[in-house]
C-alpha cells in the first residue's frame, strides 16, 4: 500500500469517527436533557436550572462522542474532539431549526457552542496518545 492510499484510508476512518462521535454525542445530550426535564417535573430541580442542565448535557454528550472519535484517530486527537463538538453543535442547530420556524442565535446558543467544544476538547486531551521517551543525549 502506498503512502497516499494509507492517508486516504486514514482520512475516511477519521471522518467516520467524527460522524459517529457526533451522532453519539447528540444521543447522549438528548438523554441527559430528558433526565433534566424529568428532574424538573418531579421538583428535584428548579425551572431556572434549564441553562445549566443544557450546558452540562452539551459537555457530557460531546465528551462521550469525542472519546469514540478519538479512539479511531491515530494522531491529532484534540482536533478530532473539537470536530465532534462542532458536528454535534451543528446537529443541535439543525434539530432546533426543524422544531421551530426560525433560527435563534443568542446567549444560549453561545453557551451550547462553548459546552460542545469544551466537551470534545476534554475528550481529545484525555484520550491523547502515549508520548515517546527521549533517549538521553549523553552517554556514560
Amino acid at each position: 500500500m502506498s503512502k497516499a492510499e494509507g492517508q486516504g484510508t486514514n482520512a475516511v476512518q477519521m471522518a467516520t469517527g467524527v460522524a459517529l462521535g457526533g451522532l453519539l454525542a447528540l444521543g447522549v445530550e438528548l438523554v441527559v436533557l430528558l433526565l433534566g426535564a424529568l428532574a424538573v417535573s418531579k421538583g428535584i430541580l428548579k425551572e431556572d436550572a434549564a441553562a445549566q442542565v443544557t450546558a452540562a448535557a452539551c459537555v457530557l454528550g460531546c465528551f462521550v462522542g469525542g472519546l469514540l472519535a478519538c479512539a479511531r484517530w491515530k494522531s491529532r486527537r484534540l482536533l478530532g474532539g473539537l470536530a465532534v463538538g462542532a458536528v454535534c453543535y451543528v446537529l443541535v442547530l439543525a434539530v432546533g431549526l426543524l422544531m421551530s420556524d426560525e433560527l435563534a442565535l443568542g446567549a444560549q446558543a453561545l453557551i451550547e457552542l462553548a459546552g460542545c467544544l469544551c466537551g470534545g476538547a476534554l475528550a481529545g486531551l484525555l484520550k491523547g496518545g502515549k508520548r515517546k521517551k527521549r533517549a538521553s543525549g549523553r552517554k556514560k
